[in-house]
């Protein structure tokens, strides 16, 4: 007897999902990655009304500028003031940090800052807590650590300050600092800091999009998404 029970077919559909992947080069003490991150985040809501369809990540690569500084670090205005020959010239340079930042929403209080810090400790940090949380979180870390900086004048040097920022961002104090105590994990990130300084990256901010198109420095939103419009998308397959 014939089966009168209709049989079920199921299809599998490959679908192709463009994607706009974001490599962000950076470090703590650069007011203009912190203008560069806001712009960023302007840049990608709009792209994003643009593009519904696309997705988008931000890979964040720590990059320091000043890797000799003393791990303790040194008086922030005697270092500007060695750096830039004069209390006039370092006046003149914040004069026009702050109108860019300004232009970005941000107030900087470099009144408030007392140390040039060795960022390393820090970037390890971020570099733990991407094991520990997801992109948002990490990136919620990264803001807060730029504010704690240049807003409140804490010193991102400091460990005991960076596992309070850690710990007021909702990552574990306890796994934190374990791992930046373990030798094995903190060569691997000596390793991963000295890649990124060999592959040619000069200055920062530096925005690189899906391995083609690069800007450097505190861009506004309008060119930020103009490097975005031309940089040619990747494509993930997705089984449905």
């Amino acid at each position: 007897m014939p089966c009168c029970c209709p049989i079920k077919y199921t299809t599998r559909q490959n679908t192709l999902t463009p994607t706009l992947n974001i490599d962000l080069y950076f470090d703590l003490i650069c007011p203009w990655c912190l203008i560069g991150k806001r712009h960023l985040s302007t840049a990608l809501e709009q792209f994003h009304q643009r593009h519904p369809n696309v997705n988008t990540s931000v890979v964040w690569h720590a990059h320091q500028l000043l890797p000799d500084m003393p791990v303790k670090g040194m008086p922030y205005q005697a270092f500007y003031e060695h750096r830039l020959g004069s209390k006039a010239a370092v006046t003149a340079r914040r004069a026009q940090v702050q109108a860019a930042a300004q232009a970005a929403g941000i107030t900087l209080a470099f009144e408030r800052i007392e140390f040039m810090p060795n960022t390393l400790a820090a970037h390890q940090l971020i570099d733990c807590a991407g094991k520990l949380g997801n992109t948002e979180q990490v990136a919620n870390l990264i803001e807060r650590l730029f504010t704690a900086y240049f807003m409140d004048g804490r010193d991102i040097g400091d460990l005991t300050v960076l596992f309070a920022i850690a710990t007021e961002t909702g990552f574990p104090a306890a796994q934190i600092q374990t791992a930046l105590a373990t030798p094995e994990i903190h060569q691997r990130f000596l390793e991963k800091l000295a890649a990124t300084a060999a592959s040619g990256i000069s200055g920062v901010p530096c925005f690189v999009f899906n391995n083609r198109q690069a800007i450097s420095g505190a861009h506004p939103p309008a060119s930020l998404l103009a490097a975005m419009e031309e940089a040619p998308l990747a494509y993930a397959t997705q089984t449905v």
